[in-house]
């Protein structure tokens, strides 16, 4: 079994919201939007450094904050369309079940208001800065 296979397993198994694998580890978190991510990197830099991640949904956001912490490969249930340039030019290997094109609000009204915010930004820096103190 493959590692993205063990993290896709284990999201769905676990109900988890995020399924980090990472130097043989594989540990489990159940926040919501990007609120697992930002523990991670705040904790440890180098948290999500050459880790395979499973994810329940991946915006803009999320694909910036882990193409910047080094992530090396990714499962997600839902992969906004907006998010896919980013994995691709940071060659993170993906895989996702259903695209979307956008993540939306938590009304689901609408888009969220930080892939809004974010969704015309170039720089990934801007967009992790935001989020990672």
């Amino acid at each position: 079994m493959t590692n993205l296979e063990k993290v896709k397993e284990d999201l769905k198994e676990k109900n988890a919201s995020l399924v980090v694998l990472k130097d043989g580890n594989m540990n489990e978190y159940y926040q919501e939007r990007v609120k697992d991510l930002v523990e991670i990197l705040t904790q440890n830099k180098e948290g999500l450094k050459g880790a395979t991640v499973a994810d329940r949904m991946i915006g803009k956001v999320a694909a910036s904050i882990m193409a910047k912490a080094g992530v090396k490969e990714l499962f997600t249930l839902k992969l906004s369309k907006i998010a896919i340039p980013v994995l691709e030019e940071y060659s993170i290997t993906y895989e996702y079940e259903k695209l979307i094109d956008y993540v939306k609000n938590k009304d689901k009204t609408g888009m969220c208001p930080m892939e809004s915010k974010f969704k015309d930004e170039t720089d990934i820096s801007k967009i992790y800065n935001e989020f990672i103190k």
